[in-house]
């Protein structure tokens, strides 16, 4: 695998499934959408851990625990362990835990998932700001109510330290895109004007990094022993490198640049929130490392674009091209080739100061 400069894609020339060795999946929207598997996810998964690739799936979800979201992989047909799932519940409670003493009270708003959690690390649930909780943690649910928000915002305003599961503003569901934890947590900032001492989920690099302790410590990999495809924990446990593991997600703001702050190289998929378009204006830090249609991009090489001139990129048998009136014109629309040839010059330009609202960018049916 051979990396390029922020500006551009990386090249692969194995599939991605041998490339890595760990895969670091998201949930909503790479490998379903609400009760329904996304198209390909599951032969994918399953191609790829026939290659050898260990498999997480890593979710800003606070909801759910992990038994059950392992059930619902598996009707779709994949063999899956609770241990395989990290929530951003799991990682809040150690995170909330690590900020206030053994055994203080925590207002919890969040499904029993993460009550469950901040028990386990040592800390009170309450439910009252009446209770005077040193801490706040806020998740999300469908049942969550206004009283609930209500009591986040008196615990916060009286000076409880205020965390959050995940800052989502939105989560793909069957019926289309609805208001995520994010969107939640910004009705609290507005009431107290006070923002979260930190967030457990993405784009915070903790959900990654912790998935990567998980599967070292749950399975067993015969290249634990090549200093190649790991280092070690505090503890001196052997862990699977950052280097050898692969953030996948379809959300630039959160899978993406959780890849980028943690140093993991990343893998957008278009079947979630973030579409061609999107993907042409993002800013470095927001930028993939590969892109693909789907999950079948696991098991598939990668192409990296080459600058011809300052208006021409290529990519395998592709070409985007600057034309007359600010027009970046495509060879071939339903090619991904094309769209990381795009990608490049679009990228290109906005780095060297272009103001992008001013081009015109292909249209993509891929």
């Amino acid at each position: 695998m051979q990396s390029s400069m922020r500006t551009n894609f990386s090249l692969s020339a194995l599939p991605l499934s041998e490339a890595f060795h760990l895969s670091l999946l998201d949930l909503d929207g790479v490998v379903y959408r609400g009760g329904n598997a996304v198209e390909y996810a599951v032969e994918a998964i399953e191609c790829a851990q026939k290659h050898g690739m260990s498999i997480e799936y890593t979710t800003n979800n606070s909801s759910r625990f992990q038994a059950v979201v392992a059930k619902q992989l598996e009707s779709f047909g994949l063999t899956v362990e609770p241990w395989q799932i990290i929530t951003s519940s799991v990682v809040a409670a150690r995170m909330v835990a690590r900020h206030v003493k053994h055994g203080a009270r925590v207002l919890v708003l969040g499904a029993e998932h993460l009550r469950e959690e901040v028990e386990r690390a040592g800390l009170q649930p309450v439910n009252s700001c009446e209770e005077n909780p040193d801490a706040v943690i806020q998740g999300w649910y469908p049942q969550m109510t206004w009283q609930e928000m209500a009591e986040v915002a008196f615990a916060v305003e009286h000076g409880a330290q205020y965390f959050v599961t995940n800052r989502d503003l939105t989560i793909p569901r069957e019926l289309g895109i609805a208001p995520g934890c994010g969107s939640m947590i910004q009705a609290v900032i507005n009431a107290t004007g006070v923002e979260p001492v930190a967030s457990a989920g993405k784009p915070e690099s903790a959900m990654y990094d912790e998935a990567r302790f998980l599967v070292a410590a749950n399975a067993r990999h015969s290249d634990f022993e090549s200093q190649e495809y790991t280092e070690k924990d505090e503890f001196g446990n052997p862990v699977i490198s950052i280097s050898r593991s692969l953030a996948v997600g379809d959300r630039l703001d959160t899978d993406i640049e959780a890849g980028t702050r943690g140093g993991y190289a990343s893998l957008l998929v278009l079947t979630g929130v973030t579409d061609p378009h999107m993907l042409m204006l993002a800013p470095k830090h927001l930028r993939p490392s590969f892109v693909s249609k789907d999950l079948r991009g696991l098991n598939e090489t990668h192409n990296m674009p080459k600058h011809i001139d300052e208006c021409t990129f290529t990519c395998g048998n592709a070409k985007a091209q600057l034309i007359e009136n600010c027009t970046i014109e495509v060879n071939d629309a339903s090619d991904c080739d094309a769209l990381r040839a795009a990608c490049a010059l679009a990228w290109s330009l906005q780095d060297s100061g272009e103001l992008m609202d001013k081009y015109t960018l292909p249209e993509f049916s891929l």
